[in-house]
């Protein structure tokens, strides 16, 4: 085996290579993060207006609303590694429609194919994963998408702040233009990479799925005990589902699985309700506003520092993830994000506000050095603690919280609502930096607020559960953890009952079990 398809066969840079999905999506940010506060860009797009900015921007959620919607379909009929490839061709097309873009709809165009590009891959990425990864590093390996999109965001930025010098519309085409590279190596990498052996599974394909097991666990040995182990588990669970279980998608609004999916929905609306993607997309607009900074570079130069934070403080809920709990590390984040928020907003609803009268904008004049300092510090405290818990998290929650026969339509829908939610705060949120100020600190302190005190009402904890035991934890206090002498007893029942419907493959697994142990 060459050293390539060594590495091809290395669960961690099979991951890696697939969360180069999160660059794009972050790439996509910020260069238009920095792009809107340049004066290049107001000139050559005569200076959008907040209602017309917020409908630039949001064509790219909108577009991830529908890609996310329907992206399982393509997903599960064409395998998820075609489905990726296919995505990201697409992202190529909109990034070159943006940088040769002669005026708003033909921006408009592009950021909405790069959308259905990013809401494809922020649903299948993680889904391709989890299923490519072993149960002990699964969720550290879906965290990957997370950092990926923080450092496709710093990238981004600073290649816009160091194109902002140039003196005409080069200024934001080459960030834009730089967006299609992260896409155009997994189009060509990743035909070099193997399918999810899940889907192979589901597929028929069992000898290519054990061979793919094999390369990745089992050093290339179909025999391996794990390998055998692994796809006697396989195809019991494929079986049943075929066999036992129910496929309709009615299924996820049937009592207890229903709470489940609204569990899920709720996480990723709550992420989006946290105002970290808002204040990352308009940090400079943000910090222009507040007054910070004496000129453009200034302003640039301090947001910037920001993304800094976003991609360093992500590594420890990488290496932390599965120690510090779900639950707390999400009511801590929430707590947390309140406090700055409230910070922020009183410091501005304190200061003089004025109409800038050449642009015709808000501005406030903060007095006291030390006061544009706290209010800065709050914000970038503000986004270390969201890239420490709610990043990372607001991903990995709900693809452990459903059965398998529906978690891929059940993930697809909460991804979409999180695009929904970041369609309609990318469009109303000039608005209402507009309209109420520092008023939208205060409301996205509120949101925090509220997502704590959800979380700890009804939010179970998922650390150090199969995602078999998940039935059994969503029908318990959310607020206690679950014996372990009753999962102990349902999985018996559950074994017994899948033995009943499934004879051969139950018992056959069973042994392999037993043959693995003596090994």
């Amino acid at each position: 085996m060459g050293y390539f398809n060594r590495l091809a066969s290395n669960v961690y840079f099979i991951g890696g290579f697939a969360a180069i999905a999160g660059i794009m999506f972050g790439f996509d940010i910020g260069s238009n993060s920095g792009v809107i506060g340049t004066i290049q860009y107001k000139d050559y797009f005569h200076d959008p207006d907040s209602l017309l900015q917020g409908g630039i921007n949001s064509a790219l959620s909108a577009g991830c609303f529908v890609g996310a919607l329907f992206a399982g379909y393509p997903a599960d009929r064409f395998s998820r590694k075609y489905t990726l490839i296919g995505a990201s061709a697409l992202f190529i097309v909109g990034s070159l429609l943006q940088a040769a873009a002669n005026g708003v709809p033909m921006l408009c165009v592009g950021r909405a194919l790069n959308g259905l590009s990013v809401g494809v891959t922020s649903t299948v990425v993680p889904v391709y994963q989890s299923e490519i990864a072993p149960k002990e590093i699964r969720g550290r390996l879906v965290s990957v998408q997370q950092w990926s999109i923080t450092w496709g965001i710093f990238l981004a930025f600073w290649i816009q702040y160091g194109c902002q010098f140039i003196q005409n519309t080069a200024a934001f085409r080459i960030p834009w233009a730089v967006q299609a590279v992260p896409a155009i190596i997994l189009v060509a990498g990743l035909w070099f990479f193997p399918f999810s052996p899940r889907w192979l599974a589901s597929q028929g394909r069992l000898e290519e799925a054990a061979q793919v097991l094999a390369d990745i666990h089992g050093s290339g040995d179909v025999n391996h005990p794990r390998v055998k182990q692994e796809m006697y588990e396989m195809k019991a669970t494929i079986d049943f589902e075929e066999n036992v279980a129910s496929h309709s998608l009615i299924d996820l609004f049937k009592p207890g699985l229903f709470h489940r999916v609204c569990l899920g929905v709720c996480l990723q609306i709550w992420q989006q309700l946290t105002g970290m993607n808002i204040i990352m997309f308009y940090v400079v607009l943000l910090f222009e506003q507040a007054g910070v900074g004496d000129d453009q570079q200034a302003i640039l130069l301090s947001s910037g520092i920001s993304y800094v934070i976003n991609v360093v403080m992500t590594v420890p809920a990488i290496l932390f993830v599965d120690k510090w709990g779900r639950r707390p590390t999400l009511i801590f984040g929430a707590l947390m994000m309140s406090i700055f928020l409230w910070a922020v907003g009183g410091i501005l609803a304190t200061q003089a506000w004025s109409v800038d009268p050449i642009s015709g904008k808000w501005r406030v004049n903060i007095v006291g050095k030390e006061k544009i300092n706290g209010m800065v510090a709050c914000i970038y405290l503000f986004v270390a603690t969201f890239a420490t818990t709610w990043g990372p998290l607001g991903w990995v929650y709900p693809a452990e919280i459903y059965p398998m026969r529906v978690r891929a339509r059940a993930v697809s829908l909460s991804t979409a609502s999180n695009w929904l939610f970041n369609w309609v705060l990318n469009f109303i949120v000039p608005l209402l930096m507009e309209r109420i100020r520092y008023g939208l600190y205060f409301l996205f302190a509120a949101f925090n607020t509220l997502m704590c005190l959800h979380i700890f009402i009804s939010y179970p904890e998922t650390k150090g559960y199969t995602l078999e035991e998940m039935d059994v934890v969503f029908q318990h206090n959310p607020r206690k953890r679950v014996p372990r002498e009753i999962l102990d007893q349902w999985m018996a029942q559950k074994a017994g009952q899948t033995e009943n419907n499934l004879g051969p493959v139950s018992s056959a697994n069973s042994e392999k079990k037993l043959e693995a142990s003596d090994v």
